[in-house]
């Protein structure tokens, strides 16, 4: 699709959604999902633009773009800050070139560092992504690895261990033996090390796999842990808006051509629009909020849900988490322990009703 008949409807979208919303406070636009560091800068300058006359922006707007780090992309970062993107999120994910190739990565290692380079000149905040537990990254490995990429530059990082999505080449390839991942004595040591180092460079883990300086963390994806609102724009998003009393999960037409369609036809690329149910909310606060090391605050759980605590999850499940330590319970407070949160899914899993 030609870049400006997308951004021409990336804009009919925002402004056909703030006349349906109104003039709400905006407190940060995330440019994501894909590669929208191909965009023209133009265009992301427009979007902005348009994004805060339409809302009202609160002080100290976070405006992230996400990027990878090969040199088309890499080349276009200070005409990006121009437009008015203050904080850039690099798609590292390795600074080794096997692993690289491994994960189907189209950038080097040199490529990552000298992008990390450029950005810390030209943004005020920066983040970027590493996975670990590859197939043959030993301990040692991985500190080296990490000690690196903190040294250059590093108010955020998000660091996700390895693992195997069902129905991907990766899965494929893991059921033939291609590969092996580190046990899970392993990986529970690179993840405490992981919380050593990161905490070494003055960076606390807030989110299971997130960790940022005093201040950093990044307040567009606070807002999807903390259960706010947020509006979702362009082929395949999702959004959680509130009208009146109740709370809608939307989205969009996933492929580019059929949302742009719609979007000049009706003003909206948007297919569905469900009301979300008591039950419903509180799953998805209680999946949200426990990846967080500050955790949910019950008063705003019940206000956000309309259920108190024992009326969203298993009394009995509740109970045990609590007496193992995997979660914490306050009169105001639920949140996960450290030993919770490495075992988040399954937890949930069993303590959702």
């Amino acid at each position: 699709m030609p870049e400006a008949r997308f951004a021409k409807a990336l804009r009919t979208e925002l402004a056909h959604d703030a006349a349906r919303l109104g003039r709400r406070k905006l407190g940060s636009i995330f440019f994501g999902g894909g590669t929208p560091s191909l965009m023209a800068p133009e265009s992301v300058a427009a979007l902005i633009a348009d994004a805060t006359t339409l809302f009202e922006p609160l002080p100290n707007m976070e405006i992230t773009l996400e990027a990878n780090p090969t040199s088309v992309e890499a080349g276009r970062l200070a005409a990006f800050r121009q437009a008015g993107v203050n904080r850039v999120s690099l798609g590292i994910q390795a600074l080794d070139d096997t692993a690289l190739k491994f994960l189907g990565r189209e950038h080097s290692a040199p490529q990552a560092l000298a992008a990390l380079e450029t950005a810390r000149k030209l943004f005020p905040r920066i983040t970027f992504d590493l996975i670990y537990a590859r197939p043959g990254q030993s301990l040692a490995d991985w500190q080296q690895e990490l000690n690196t990429a903190l040294s250059l530059v590093a108010d955020h990082v998000s660091l996700y261990q390895l693992t195997i999505e069902p129905g991907t080449k990766f899965e494929a390839l893991y059921r033939t033996g291609a590969f092996t991942l580190p046990n899970e004595e392993e990986a529970a040591a690179l993840y405490e090390e992981t919380a050593n180092i990161t905490a070494r460079h003055g960076l606390a883990g807030y989110e299971v796999s997130n960790y940022a300086k005093p201040g950093s963390e990044s307040r567009h994806n606070l807002t999807y842990w903390r259960y706010g609102d947020y509006v979702g724009l362009g082929p395949g998003a999702h959004g959680r808006v509130t009208e009146g009393n109740a709370l809608f999960a939307t989205r969009r037409h996933r492929a580019p051509e059929p949302w742009a369609e719609r979007v000049e036809q009706t003003g909206t690329g948007q297919t569905s629009q469900e009301a979300l149910s008591p039950q419903d909310r509180a799953r998805e606060m209680l999946l949200m909020g426990l990846r967080v090391t500050e955790g949910i605050a019950l008063p705003r759980f019940n206000a956000r849900t309309g259920l108190t605590l024992e009326q969203a999850t298993n009394a009995t499940i509740l109970q045990a988490a609590l007496e193992e330590n995997y979660l914490e319970l306050t009169p105001t407070t639920l949140r996960a322990t450290p030993e919770g949160r490495v075992r988040l899914e399954a937890l949930l899993h069993a303590l959702l009703v």
